[in-house]
């Protein structure tokens, strides 16, 4: 299959939203490159990746009242920016992505009667019962907890999978994983001699296959892990090709922001 048509494929498997993947290429593309870019940029990147016009402005218009991105023109030309508090987000997540993956120490319970769900459900943390979470240990947690303890020993570690299995999403993930690096993979040996544009596509289908998949994950400890897990060999494989995609397309990242003379 070539490697034109693998990046067809890819896309209609992964199935991506309008407004998920012009955040990705915000987060991927845009932040790292002034933080500006034309809506006529926008919207031949996104025609490519097989998002109409249409579909594009609306979901902009959407990502604009939702607070995400703000407008602004330069004579007839119109441009977008992340808000600051969407930069703030995505600088966040881009650690995530880029940065060391720092393993928890180990786990942590809490007694947290006031946690709101949705605190609960970013920090990873799992109800036990009642008021009490399992979380991996990361030495800082939400102000809404109010009593951590941190485990120090366990019984019998053999049966931490079959919990964590029971308490996240561990299958899922994995399966996620699995089918990420299934889709990428043959496409790691040609990714730095990929066509510039298609090396831009690559990797923004790249960033946006993991980007979902890790947002999802807890980073469990070790011990909390199947022994086939396979979130190690997809991060592997999603730092190699970055790193690759992002060398051969840089001409085509040039072309994206040619009519960007920074607006005011």
């Amino acid at each position: 299959m070539s490697a034109e048509d693998r990046l067809l494929a890819i896309r209609d498997e992964i199935a991506p939203r309008a407004p998920g993947m012009i955040v990705t290429i915000y987060g991927d593309l845009v932040m790292p490159n002034g933080g500006v870019l034309g809506m006529s940029a926008l919207i031949g990147l996104c025609s490519k990746l097989g998002f109409s016009e249409t579909l594009v402005r609306t979901a902009v218009s959407r990502l604009v009242a939702a607070g995400r991105l703000q407008g602004v023109r330069q004579g007839r030309k119109s441009y977008y920016r992340l808000t600051a508090a969407a930069e703030e987000e995505f600088m966040a997540v881009a650690c995530q992505l880029h940065g060391p993956m720092e393993p928890p120490s180990g786990w942590a319970i809490h007694m947290a009667p006031s946690l709101p769900e949705p605190i609960a459900r970013e920090n990873h943390f799992s109800r036990l019962s009642g008021d009490l979470f399992l979380s991996p240990d990361r030495g800082h947690f939400p102000k809404d907890v109010e009593l951590s303890f941190t485990v120090g020993a366990i019984s019998d570690t053999t049966q931490l999978p079959a919990l964590a299995r029971s308490l996240w999403p561990v299958d899922e993930l994995a399966d996620g994983y699995a089918a990420m690096i299934n889709r990428f993979l043959p496409l790691r040996d040609r990714a730095a001699s990929l066509p510039a544009e298609e090396a831009l596509l690559a990797r923004l289908l790249l960033v946006h296959a993991y980007r979902t998949l890790l947002l999802r994950d807890p980073q469990l400890p070790a011990d909390g892990l199947p022994s086939d897990w396979p979130g190690g060999e997809a991060r592997g494989l999603f730092e190699e090709m970055h790193s690759h995609l992002s060398t051969a397309a840089k001409p085509a990242v040039k072309l994206c922001f040619s009519d960007v003379a920074e607006p005011a």
